[in-house]
């Protein structure tokens, strides 16, 4: 009996790193040299044309379309010089994917022949069908016209032979099919919110920038391996499977010497992103076998989202090049720790000043302390919604388990900073900020020199945390799309900000000092979302019961935590910050639902296909075998001696049977729950039941397989097992 698994582990053995075309040059030599940046803008572009495009990128006026034709040339001279022949509309549909469309620079000369052609209209919009991709019924099958329109501010890219340009996609009827359209709109309102509260302190400030560096961990696994696990292929984890012996919990794994083939991996991935404008700095082993992180330099919000969706693809075709496979499922493994992508958030001002950050003066200080706190009332007023954002159907493997944030939306300050708000609540207003950003710590240890220590610790188990200068929102899952938490995230923001203002406006029209006004309104804020404030264990039962009792969302199950959506809070925050109108917010839900329901049925089937065709008559066949070993004994030394010198054989027999019998008859109901669940005409409701009825007998089979796994013999079972998948050769 052929075993596709050996063959798969001896393949993965062979495996050698490849030989990576590292550049001669610096990664500064060799930077975006495959992106459409601003010196390129400046040397293919007539001046005026320059000069129009860079007051479009940094001050957000209005595309002139007049200039979109010489645009499109330059572009297209500095395109084919680099051996492009195609160009696409690079988009950000609901699939939590990026879609592409190629065309050929040509068109009909008139004559008979073709020509090299790119205008300026097929830079700035193109029409895919906007009904073959997820919209939540705004388009049908016969209403399928949609556009996508150029994102300037976002720097137009090449992939092999193709220019890539990063647009907004949007039916035909102006709703956004993307999150690319309404995470610009949230970044506009936060600019015109907090612009407007820095003018309190610096009038000068023109704009405020919403700032964001992901941290992408992520899973090898050989590919060869990879191919001998349907349920790693189909569903990105592996639907069963017994602990490996050992796993993680030597902690020997993190933060160690990166594998020779990993580093070749890594090394091609840098190479490739940097020439792409991706500004990679951090790499490590992560906590899990297997599993590993990249880092970049933050950038402005919406280019390092479209950086962290191009790096996810870039990885996938580097990864298969070194015989790998990436693994962005947030829990690909059971019982080690899964993968997540922090989002460390900030705001900044065109003339630099970090508004998250402690100053040097008490106007300084006291910026600092309105932007904090005007951010934990975003996360207050809004902490249901911002867990919405992050749920999904993978990442529910991952929330809540003592590796992960909890889900439970809370924030950590550390103890400096959350003294200082409790001080303003109470004092003074005279005196009230002596901050400083770091005090020094002198180490017993002649040579090592003074450290730095920053005005807050880390608590590990804090989903917004606070980190001396931003705000680390944790529980963004590995392989989601960060726009979708960025989008509320900075509306939320924004509508504190504005509400902000209005208040201190208020008091200040009616003859109040404005300093003395902004200290009033703290104050209200400070005790108004002091229940979203938690520096303790997220993990422990006891902070679940605090959080009830403080009005905090508890809610576990992902397909109602997309309710959040819908509550009437969010819908009038998001229609008056212009970001999603109430038709596009239902849209969306429908499209969460859908998502989830989808991917939950196709683990169940693959789940009922493994069990039924590979678990099963691999057990019933070692069963076979120790049956006529049994036989044999008895035939040798008789009924009695034979049975009890088989006795250990004839215990696996019976728990094979009993486990095969439960695994059988859970199958049958994880099929009869599918069906009931597929006639629900609801999409909420279908996700609901697919959450409280399916999933959970997929895991009751799984308890029975991953029994069957320890005692059905090695040689016999088909599947690669933990210790195999996670150890890299």
């Amino acid at each position: 009996m052929a075993n596709l698994r050996f063959e798969a582990v001896e393949e993965a053995f062979k495996k050698r790193p490849l030989e990576v075309n590292t550049p001669k040059e610096r990664p500064g030599d060799f930077y975006a040299k495959y992106v459409f940046n601003r010196a390129k803008m400046y040397k293919y572009l007539p001046v005026d044309v320059y000069q129009k495009l860079v007051d479009v990128i940094d001050n957000g006026t209005r595309l002139d379309r007049s200039i979109a034709d010489a645009v499109a040339q330059g572009m297209k001279k500095w395109a084919e010089e680099h051996g492009a022949t195609h160009y696409t509309h690079w988009f950000q549909p609901l699939t939590e994917g990026t879609a592409e469309k190629h065309d050929a620079f040509v068109e009909h000369d008139g004559k008979g022949g073709m020509m090299e052609e790119f205008s300026g209209k097929l830079l700035v919009q193109q029409e895919p069908d906007a009904s073959s991709f997820p919209n939540g019924g705004i388009r049908n099958t016969f209403e399928a016209r949609g556009y996508s329109a150029w994102d300037p501010t976002s720097p137009v890219f090449i992939i092999d032979d193709t220019l890539c340009i990063p647009t907004i996609f949007i039916s035909y009827t102006g709703e956004a099919l993307d999150y690319k359209a309404p995470l610009l709109k949230a970044l506009h309102a936060v600019n015109v919110a907090a612009t407007k509260v820095c003018h309190y302190f610096y009038p000068e400030v023109r704009q405020v920038h919403s700032n964001l560096g992901w941290e992408q961990e992520y899973f090898l696994v050989d590919e060869d391996l990879y191919f001998a696990r349907p349920d790693l292929m189909l569903t990105g984890r592996t639907l069963m499977g017994h602990d490996s012996a050992k796993n993680q919990q030597m902690d020997d794994h993190y933060f160690g010497t990166i594998p020779e083939r990993v580093q070749a991996f890594m090394k091609d991935l840098e190479i490739q992103a940097l020439e792409l404008g991706i500004p990679c700095k951090t790499r490590h082993n992560e906590v899990a076998p297997g599993q590993f992180e990249l880092a970049p330099i933050f950038e402005e919000c919406n280019l390092a989202v479209d950086h962290n969706m191009l790096l996810m693809s870039l990885m996938k075709k580097i990864a298969h090049k070194h015989s790998f496979r990436v693994l962005l499922h947030e829990k690909p493994f059971d019982g080690i720790n899964g993968s997540g992508k922090h989002n460390n958030w900030s705001l900044c001002t065109d003339n630099g000043i970090l508004l998250h950050a402690a100053g040097k003066t008490p106007a300084d200080n006291l910026r600092f302390v309105v932007f904090i706190v005007e951010t934990l009332m975003a996360v207050y007023r809004h902490n249901g919604l911002l867990k919405a954002s992050v749920m999904s159907a993978t990442n529910d493997h991952r929330l809540g388990a003592n590796e992960a944030p909890p889900a439970i939306i809370s924030s950590f300050l550390g103890r400096q900073i959350s003294d200082l708000l409790d001080h303003i609540e109470k004092a003074d207003k005279d005196n009230l900020f002596n901050l400083s950003g770091k005090t020094g710590m002198q180490l017993d240890i002649p040579e090592i020199p003074e450290l730095f220590i920053d005005n807050t610790d880390r608590n590990r188990t804090s989903p917004f945390a606070f980190t001396g200068n931003r705000f680390e929102f944790r529980a963004v899952g590995s392989e989601a799309n960060c726009a979708a938490a960025m989008i509320v995230l900075n509306t939320a923001v924004a509508e504190a900000l504005t509400d902000f203002a209005e208040r201190v406006d208020t008091l200040t029209a009616k003859g109040e000092e404005q300093t003395s006004a902004i200290i009033d309104i703290l104050r209200e804020d400070i005790k108004a979302c002091k229940p979203i404030r938690f520096d303790g264990n997220g993990y422990s039962d006891e902070w679940k019961e605090e959080a009830a009792r403080r009005g905090l969302d508890c809610e576990p199950s992902c397909p109602v935590c997309f309710d959040r959506y819908l509550d009437r809070e969010s819908i009038r925050m998001f229609e008056q910050m212009n970001v999603m109108s109430h038709n596009e917010l239902e849209a969306r839900n429908e499209v969460k639902w859908e998502t989830y329901t989808k991917k939950i049925q196709i683990e169940a089937r693959v789940m009922g296909d493994l069990a039924m065709n590979h678990i099963i008559p691999v057990a019933t066949h070692y069963q076979s075998q120790l049956a006529k070993n049994v036989q044999n004994m008895v035939d040798i030394f008789g009924d009695v001696e034979g049975k009890q010198l088989s006795e250990r054989n004839i215990k696996i027999i019976r728990e094979i049977a009993e486990r095969t019998n439960i695994i059988e008859s859970g199958v049958e109901e994880l099929v009869n729950a599918r069906k009931n669940a597929n006639k629900i005409g609801s999409q909420r409701e279908k996700a609901v039941a697919y959450h409280d009825t399916v999933a959970p007998k997929m895991e009751a089979i799984r308890y029975q397989i991953d029994k069957l796994e320890l005692v059905v013999s090695d040689e016999l079972w088909t599947l690669p097992k933990y210790r195999e998948l996670l150890f890299i050769r």
